[in-house]
Parts: structure tokens; C-alpha cells; sequence
């Protein structure tokens, strides 16, 4: 019985953020800030241009997104273990950390692209734009998305009872 409720609310938080992703994905520009464009008043030249980029820093980041996928689930494997292991857990962290930073650089880059496209574009990244599709966003403290001490997928100690009498 207690499997099949922790099975439900599995597959229900599954269904949640699936829905919530596809909407995200499906709103104008892709889940890529694009859905501000509206107000940026670009030209058709521009607006191309920019497509371009993003289209440009998608793939060429696509490996390093790969990788942090990959090292994001063996982060959660290290945790779940029934005796998670500091070391290893701290040894893929800093993995996962220098995929980000590298992440970060391309991202720095992109921005400073987009900013030569347009002016406008230079200023929409300081209004929480990301030119990425939001990789990276909503990590928890250990660096990884849903793991990690209090999210509910790392073993937790049993909750204490009462002495029998």
C-alpha cells in the first residue's frame, strides 16, 4: 500500500512537471526568454539574427547539456545510496560545478552577442531573459535538480516512535 501512494505521488509530480515544461516550451521563443520579444521591437533583420544565435548556443552547448544531464544523475544515484558517500558526492558536485561554469561562459558569450544584434537585447538579459532553454535554473542546494536532504529522494532516517510499553 505504501509503495503504490509513493508510486502515485511519483508519477503525479512527473505528470505536473511535465505539463509545466511543455507549457513552457510552447509559448513564444521557446522557453528562451523569447516570449519578451514582443516588446523589444525588433526588426525582421534582428529578430533573425538573433534566432540565429540561439540557435547557435543551443547547439554548440548541447554536449556540455549532455554531460550535466548525465553527472546530474549520478549525483542523484550517489545520494540515493543507502549510505551516501560524502567524498564521492563532493567529488561530483565539483564536476557538475565546472559543467555550469563552463555553461556560464558560454552564456556570457551569448549575451555579449545578443547585445550587438540590439541594444534592446543587451537589456532584456537584465530583466531575468536567459539565453539558454532555462538549463540549469532550479537547482537545489546540492547543486542537482530533486536531491539532495529534504527533497524526498535522499534516504532520510525513520522518523522516531514511541518505546513500545
Amino acid at each position: 500500500m505504501k509503495t503504490s501512494k509513493i508510486s502515485l505521488v511519483a508519477a503525479l509530480a512527473l505528470s505536473l512537471t511535465l505539463g509545466l515544461a511543455a507549457a513552457s516550451w510552447a509559448r513564444p521563443g521557446g522557453g528562451m526568454g523569447g516570449g519578451m520579444m514582443g516588446g523589444m521591437n525588433l526588426t525582421p533583420d534582428q529578430a533573425g539574427k538573433f534566432f540565429d544565435l540561439k540557435e547557435k548556443f543551443h547547439n554548440d552547448t548541447a554536449s556540455v547539456r549532455k554531460q550535466m544531464m548525465i553527472k546530474h544523475a549520478e549525483l542523484a544515484a550517489l545520494w540515493k545510496a543507502e549510505k551516501p558517500d560524502q567524498a564521492a558526492i563532493t567529488a561530483k558536485q565539483k564536476e557538475v560545478n565546472a559543467l555550469r561554469d563552463q555553461m556560464q561562459e558560454k552564456r556570457t558569450a551569448f549575451k555579449l552577442e545578443a547585445g550587438k544584434i540590439s541594444p534592446e537585447l543587451a537589456k532584456g538579459f537584465g530583466r531575468g531573459m536567459r539565453g539558454g532553454k532555462g538549463h540549469g535554473r532550479g537547482m537545489g542546494p546540492d547543486g542537482c535538480p530533486m536531491v539532495g536532504p529534504g527533497s524526498g529522494s535522499a534516504p532520510t532516517a525513520p522518523a522516531p516512535t514511541a518505546p513500545a510499553k
